[in-house]
């Protein structure tokens, strides 16, 4: 996947990414008050191809010349009906407020449509006021099941069966 959206490029994770990749995501939880843990629940953003892509996930970044400056991922869950989880959707404050965080949210919702999945959940904490909007202006529901420590909500939405 390759996709331009105004000055950034939104492409498929490569190994060589890792490190800044995991760096995004480290500086938008601590921006927020959030701890980031690396082997705990962040480790899969680290071990991106054991945890998204052998499982039948993706894992995007958000380029900025030539510079990592978001990530955004899902891959299948367990819970749920052929559901998925969206995880890591982080990105840095020079590109927010341009509305990058719901066009982002729409490409991981068609990419998951396509490949027939049925729900899409998602854990997020209230401290991340701007998630939260967004996930509940797209239709996402509040649903309890939270299994990530550092997350108190959790949403759900169910895709249109074609």
């Amino acid at each position: 996947m390759r996709q331009a959206f105004k000055t950034v490029w939104l492409r498929d994770w490569q190994p060589s990414d890792r490190d800044q990749a995991f760096q995004v995501i480290a500086a938008v939880l601590a921006e927020y008050g959030l701890t980031c843990e690396p082997t705990g629940s962040d480790q899969d953003a680290y071990a991106v191809e054991v945890h998204y892509l052998e499982r039948g996930g993706e894992f995007w970044v958000v380029e900025q010349q030539g510079q990592i400056v978001g990530t955004a991922g899902y891959y299948p869950i367990e819970r749920g009906e052929r559901a998925v989880e969206i995880r890591k959707m982080y990105l840095l404050p020079s590109v927010r407020g341009q509305g990058l965080g719901r066009y982002l949210l729409n490409l991981l919702e068609q990419a998951i449509a396509q490949r027939g999945f049925k729900q899409i959940w998602i854990e997020t904490a209230s401290v991340l006021k701007e998630a939260v909007v967004l996930y509940e202006t797209s239709g996402y529901q509040p649903i309890s099941g939270v299994e990530t420590a550092r997350c108190d909500r959790a949403y759900i939405k169910h895709l249109p069966t074609s």
